[in-house]
């Protein structure tokens, strides 16, 4: 990390207020000095602003503030500075090239903050978190996110780490150190409520931030039905606009028709498929295909069936094909006349009619409680906020389980030690105590340019 990079750090496209420019590495004072007007600027005290102008030889390319953050106090731990120009992309991309002709070299996406991590000033944790942080859509993906910004979840990592270390290290006195009798006496029976605590708590670590995901990332919902039951109706209803096409003619929606919605914090994804029928139409049967396959890929199912008709054999199969999914069964018209047959299911039941907006509000309420995302403003959102983290949790909760029945087997504790060590080897991974380089650039490479 000898180069100085730099980017422009606020959106610019179209026109706005002000641009930041952002540099940071060893030189890169040094080479803002040589473009800014200021010259007590190189001399200045750390975080401090500047008044100037940037200039090509004579011609003057803006008016500028410019912030210097000396090292390491700084976002990266490196000497940065920050040029505050007018907005519109013309006058940044200017001064981004003249920094360029002098020294700097064009930031990677997410550089900055991959910086910030390798110098140790944020953990992985911290640094996905910000990525979530940019990214978040919903007040509760915000909460989420800056629990992880600012430590709270990696406390939580962190805690486990240490009973796992305070554990292995009484074993290894045992192992080494026989002789020191006033040492605990790590036994069968001692060592099973330090790992069952350690395994409750991985537990609910899990079983919340698997929730947790669907506050980051949403809920995908498909509407699934055969032709005519009001699904297109449904997905209009729920959203308030006409989104789908509604017509009277059976296979008007021949193709996934999409809508989201914010309820309760939680962004509700809505899929509208294709009525799901037989038909010889190749155009409708691809439609169909396809509406097959979101119903496997979706995080919750709405079947809608239509109170003013009997039940046929393909709703019957579509009944038996979600009693092992989450899904929810929404009887539409029922301000018509009932023909619909009393419905056999497992599954939680809504009455309703999209033309009067009956049982919408129960219909959104249930998608909440399918989730157990109840009052999650209120929580302390303290969850892993990727696959990856909770992926490497579920290891080491594997392992701990892998241990506790080793151990409930009498197998010999340094045996155990070894595993008790794999677990927190995981757990350092999710905080980036112990990474690969490839896995860092994955992650950063996600990131936008100038973060």
């Amino acid at each position: 990390m000898n180069t100085t990079i730099a980017a422009i750090s606020t959106n610019n496209i179209g026109l706005g207020a002000i641009n930041i420019i952002r540099i940071s590495g060893p030189e890169a004072i040094e080479i803002v000095s040589k473009i800014f007007s200021n010259k007590k600027f190189s001399q200045a005290p750390s975080h401090t602003i500047h008044y100037g102008y940037i200039k090509r030889e004579d011609e003057v390319l803006d008016e500028v503030l410019v912030m210097l953050m000396r090292a390491p106090k700084t976002y990266t731990k490196e000497d940065v500075v920050e040029i505050n120009c007018h907005g519109g992309s013309v006058t940044a991309n200017k001064i981004l090239e003249l920094l360029y002709e002098k020294g700097a070299v064009p930031a990677e996406p997410g550089e900055f903050t991959k910086r910030a991590f390798l110098n140790g000033r944020i953990n992985l944790l911290e640094a996905e978190s910000i990525e979530d942080l940019l990214e978040a859509k919903s007040e509760n993906a915000r909460k989420m996110a800056i629990n992880g910004v600012s430590g709270k979840t990696t406390k939580l990592i962190q805690e486990l780490r240490e009973k796992m270390v305070g554990l292995l290290a009484n074993i290894e006195v045992n192992i080494d150190y026989p002789e020191y009798i006033d040492e605990l006496q790590i036994t069968k029976e001692n060592i099973t409520p330090v790992l069952t605590e350690i395994k409750n708590e991985l537990e609910k670590i899990i079983e919340e931030s698997e929730n947790g995901q669907f506050i980051k990332n949403g809920i995908t919902i498909a509407i699934i039905g055969r032709p005519n039951v009001g699904k297109s109706s449904l997905l209009n209803a729920l959203l308030e606009e006409d989104k789908a096409i509604v017509t009277d003619i059976s296979g008007t929606t021949r193709d996934i028709v999409e809508g989201e919605l914010l309820y309760k914090g939680i962004n509700l994804k809505f899929i509208d498929t294709a009525g799901i029928r037989e038909t010889n139409d190749l155009v409708e049967k691809i439609g169909v295909e396809k509406s097959l396959a979101i119903k496997q890929k979706a995080d919750i199912t709405i079947l809608v069936l239509n109170n003013n008709e009997p039940l046929t054999k393909e709703e019957q199969e579509l009944l038996d094909s979600i009693e092992n999914q989450k899904a929810i069964i929404f009887i539409n018209k029922i301000d018509l006349e009932t023909k619909l047959e009393k419905v056999t299911t497992s599954k939680k039941i809504i009455k309703g009619s999209t033309r009067t907006k009956k049982g919408l509000e129960e219909l959104k309420q249930e998608i909440i409680n399918i989730f157990s995302l109840e009052d999650m403003s209120y929580k302390d959102l303290t969850y892993l906020s990727n696959t990856r983290q909770i992926s490497l949790a579920k290891m080491s909760l594997q392992t701990i389980e892998n241990v506790i029945e080793a151990n409930e087997e009498n197998v010999p504790v340094d045996m155990l030690a070894i595993d008790i060590r794999e677990s927190w080897e995981n757990l350092g991974q999710i905080i980036g105590e112990s990474y690969e380089d490839e896995l860092v650039d994955n992650i950063f490479k996600r990131f936008c340019l100038g973060k």
